[in-house]
């Protein structure tokens, strides 16, 4: 039972009843990693309700009935993370993986059109012929050209991950806080303050109220207002 755990031990941020059944599949090593992403299974079945169970879930995925970021996915257990587009095209309907305040995951729904996708520069190469490579949250690579900072966030349109726009992460602009205890609020960048130590940086946010929180947990999305649409939970 190495890819599944039990029901009781799951991440408190994944929708399953615990008391149920057993057994849960595990997030399996891909674009997100394990404590951060939730298994596609579990969006298809507890949060969509698409369907009751794990292998009507492998019926309708091997059918290519959901795609993941404008790819069909076929596998139960790929990892599904913060900000990834779940489309069910037989139902023309996408939605936005976000969290909530307590830190679990839920699902957005868009309304009809482009659909586009929010990734974090995590890190940065630069290549020969001054390209550079951004290595993203969602664990892909992209190659551009010009100044990127690693914090910002790039808007990439869906399927071909071609940039539309960046937001710089820098005072004055909008982030949403991805987790800690003021998990999904969203807030203007007051301040950053570089930590001189292997603690991670801090970041003052003003919104409903103000709060410090670390950088790892901030994810630009927008100037004066959120650049894409998060759409309503579901």
């Amino acid at each position: 039972m190495s890819g599944y755990q039990k029901r009781v031990a799951s991440p408190r941020s994944w929708p399953v009843a615990r008391k149920t059944h057993t057994w849960v599949a595990k997030s399996k090593p891909g674009p997100h990693s394990a404590s951060g992403s939730i298994p596609l299974v579990v969006v298809v079945r507890d949060l969509l309700g698409l369907v009751d169970n794990s292998r009507e879930a492998k019926r309708v995925l091997h059918e290519g009935g959901v795609l993941v970021d404008g790819r069909a996915r076929k596998e139960i257990k790929f990892p599904v993370g913060i900000f990834d587009v779940i489309a069910v095209p037989a139902l023309d309907k996408k939605y936005r993986l976000l969290t909530d305040a307590k830190g679990r995951f839920n699902l957005h729904e868009l309304e009809k059109g482009e659909a586009r996708k929010l990734c974090r520069i995590e890190d940065k190469t630069v290549l020969k012929g001054g390209k550079i490579q951004l290595n993203l949250n969602d664990g892909t690579n992209i190659l551009a050209e010009g100044d990127y900072r690693t914090g910002s966030s790039l808007i990439l349109s869906i399927p071909d991950r071609e940039i539309a726009d960046v937001i710089e992460f820098k005072e004055g602009n909008l982030a949403m806080v991805i987790g800690g205890t003021h998990s999904g609020e969203i807030g203007t960048i007051k301040e950053i303050e570089v930590v001189k130590s292997s603690r991670p940086n801090r970041v003052i946010i003003s919104g409903k109220k103000e709060f410090e929180t670390t950088v790892d947990h901030v994810f630009m999305i927008g100037r004066e207002k959120p650049a894409i649409k998060l759409g309503a939970t579901i």
